[in-house]
Order: structure tokens, then sequence, then C-alpha cells
């Protein structure tokens, strides 16, 4: 009985490591580093099919094929978690605020942050709108400064995958 249970462990854990690898894979392939994802998939396919083949050697127990399963599933979570840790790439922030508090940009470029900033106009009148950029194992920074420089703030965020000139490529914190 130990040595089926410790057989179903060895497949949750092989299944979570090339999941994991997997989600890890896309995701640098999707942000553009192909040569890092190409050397991460030779480790994943051979992880992947050392599990795949100790399944398939033991169909007949479903208990196995549920520790597959299993291991799929945690490896979609901490594939994901994973990569949030890595927080790889950047994020623009688009932030808006009721009036048109100019001393803002200044206090986030004093912070090291490249903004842009303009006047728009909102239902209820100018707005100062503002971009920036910031690589994204940083945005929970720079969401707490803004929380405290402006905490009625609205604040969307989104992910750029092309940049071109300016101070963004110079100098991204």
């Amino acid at each position: 009985m130990w040595w089926a249970v410790t057989f179903a462990g060895i497949i949750v854990a092989i299944n979570v490591v090339y999941v994991s690898m997997f989600t890890l894979r896309m995701i640098l392939t999707i942000k553009g580093q192909k040569a890092l994802a190409s050397v991460l998939s030779v480790f994943e396919v051979f992880i992947y099919l050392m599990g795949l083949t100790i399944v398939l050697d033991s169909l007949n127990n479903p208990w196995n094929v549920a520790a597959y399963c299993l291991g799929y599933g945690l490896g979609v979570y901490f594939g994901g978690r994973i990569e949030e840790r890595l927080a790889l790439g950047y994020s623009q922030l688009q932030v808006i605020v009721d009036s048109l508090e100019t001393e803002l940009p200044v206090r986030l470029r004093a912070l090291g942050y490249g903004v842009t900033s303009w006047t728009a106009d909102g239902k209820d009148g100018k707005r100062l709108m503002m971009q920036v950029l910031v690589k994204r194992s940083n945005e929970s920074r720079l969401m707490a400064q803004l929380q405290e420089l402006s905490p009625k703030a609205f604040i969307v965020s989104y992910e750029p995958k092309f940049f071109k000139g300016g101070f963004w490529v110079r100098r991204i914190q």
C-alpha cells in the first residue's frame, strides 16, 4: 500500500514540475525570450515523457491517473505563482486624478518613474491623465506610492509588448 501512495506522490510531483515549467515556457515565449524558452523546453519535455511513461505503464490503476490529473492542476497553480514572483516584463499604468494635481507627475518623476501627463476632459470636468511605465516587479511599490500620493486616483494597468525610443527604453524602473 505504501508503494502505491509513494508512486502516486511521484506522479503528482512530476506533473507539478512539468506543468509549472510549461507555464513558464509559454510566458517566456510570449514575452519574447525565445532562447530561454527553448532551453527550458528541453527539460520540460524530458520530465513530461518520464511522467507520461509512468502513468501509461499503469493505466489499470485509477489512482495513478487521478494523481496525474491532480499534479496537472497543481502545476498550473504553482506555475502561475512562480510567474507572479518572477514578475517578468513591464506594466503601463494609466492614472487619472480628479483635479489637476500638477505636482503628482513631478513627485512620481522624483521617485524615478517616467511619467507622461496631459489634461483631459472627464464627465465632471478637467482631469489629469498620466502614463507610467514600470517593471512588473516594481508595480506593487508604485501602486502603494500612488495610494499614498493620490488615494482617489483611478488606475488601469496594462501590459505593453513593444517599446521604441524615449525615456522608457533608456531607463525603465
